[in-house]
């Protein structure tokens, strides 16, 4: 690798990219809903649009950085030599989509050596695009991000996800149902990195969700780091490979032992 990347020239990459890709899926948000195939069951619903916006994201980032990495959700894998791979979710949360309901998007992060470095996820439905680098802030449509004050967790919203399979959910319900007394109340958006940004932006206090993979997460934890949001991937779990959790960094810990309390985690998942 010649130097370090500049990172707010990457970040502007991914903005710019992940723009076009959510004006694309946006253009036909009003068409008759179809399922067009299915993934591993029937409620992981693919559509010819995740594999459109994906062509346009990878055919512009090799326009734009011919020699980066790429990895998508919907099976692009290309090699680079500069040590930035890009990973993209051509659209998080499918089945909003699907449905025309809120919080589907676009996001467009990268890795730097493997450390997560930039990122842009764009909500049309919200009317925002939200972006950051590392060490360079981060902002929404423009203007600056940074937490407020810690919530007592018995009065923060706290937001989640489930996964495909049944059993799957089945589970991560029961450890909500352990955990939703604790605390103010519980939001379910369907997109992973619109609840990482929302708790960038104060529209949740807390988020965590297991079962989640790179495109899912990498660029809104660089918005939320960016932040302030302490965002950690612990893998002391049964309901998936790890759990991605997000919160205040003075509330983190507290919200990590809840969580070890309700069943999510393991006890002493901080290790």
């Amino acid at each position: 690798m010649a130097g370090a990347p500049d990172l707010a020239s990457l970040r502007d990459v991914a903005v710019a990219v992940a723009t076009e890709a959510a004006e694309l899926l946006a253009s036909t948000v009003g068409d008759e809903r179809q399922v067009i195939a299915t993934k591993s069951t029937a409620t992981d619903m693919v559509t010819e649009m995740d594999r459109a916006s994906e062509a346009l994201l990878v055919r512009r980032l090799q326009e734009l950085r011919p020699d980066d990495g790429i990895v998508g959700e919907e099976g692009a894998a290309r090699p680079g030599s500069t040590g930035v791979v890009w990973v993209v979710d051509p659209l998080d949360g499918t089945t909003n989509y699907l449905y025309r309901h809120p919080g589907w998007n676009v996001s467009v992060g990268a890795t730097v050596d493997g450390v997560p470095a930039v990122g842009a996820v764009v909500v049309p439905s919200q009317g925002d695009t939200f972006s950051a680098a590392s060490g360079h802030g981060a902002t929404r449509n423009g203007r600056p991000l940074r937490l407020g004050p810690a919530a007592p967790l018995a009065t923060s919203l706290v937001g989640t996800g489930f996964g495909y399979e049944p059993a799957t959910r089945q589970a991560q319900a029961l450890a909500l149902a352990a955990l939703i007394a604790r605390i103010r109340d519980v939001r379910r958006m369907g997109a992973a990195a619109a609840d990482l940004c929302s708790v960038a932006c104060g529209r949740l206090d807390a988020y965590y969700e297991t079962g989640l993979e790179a495109w899912d997460r990498v660029a809104a934890t660089v918005v939320a780091r960016e932040a302030g949001v302490r965002v950690e991937v612990l893998t002391g779990t049964d309901l998936g490979p790890d759990c991605t959790v997000a919160a205040h960094p003075e509330r983190f810990e507290e919200l990590v032992d809840l969580l070890a309390e309700a069943g999510v985690l393991h006890p002493g998942g901080l290790g």
